[in-house]
């Protein structure tokens, strides 16, 4: 891997860990990280109550083209609910709550702190 590769999955590492804080701290429980199949992976996935959430994370450095927020595109969102589907048939089925996609948002300015927005049912 070259070093803008290296770099990309390092500040991916970071927002997920910051995504992985602010959900613990907004009460989900999370219960897997970088969850892989044959079909892709899940960034993160949690509980929240009786709940199952499956949670995209985008990180993005202050500047660059695309708003973490704007990165969840239907064709992701459909992905992800496939994605979903498999969890649930390796993991014993649906919860009670249902399921949720959310999206967790990253961006990274030049100076100060992170800002990291969480959307509940963002597909």
């Amino acid at each position: 891997m070259n070093a803008k590769g290296v770099a990309q999955q390092a500040l991916g590492r970071y927002g997920e860990e910051l995504a992985t804080r602010r959900l613990t701290e907004a009460g989900l429980t999370v219960i897997a990280r970088n969850w892989r199949c044959r079909s892709g992976e899940i960034d993160i996935v949690a509980r929240d109550g009786d709940a199952l959430v499956v949670c995209e994370v985008k990180t993005r450095r202050a500047g660059e083209f695309e708003h973490p927020m704007a990165a969840l595109r239907p064709g992701k969102a459909e992905r992800l609910r496939r994605l979903a589907g498999r969890w649930l048939a390796d993991h014993g089925g649906p919860p009670p709550g249902g399921v949720r996609i959310d999206l967790v948002g990253v961006l990274l300015p030049r100076r100060g702190a992170p800002v990291v927005e969480h959307i509940r049912g963002a597909a």
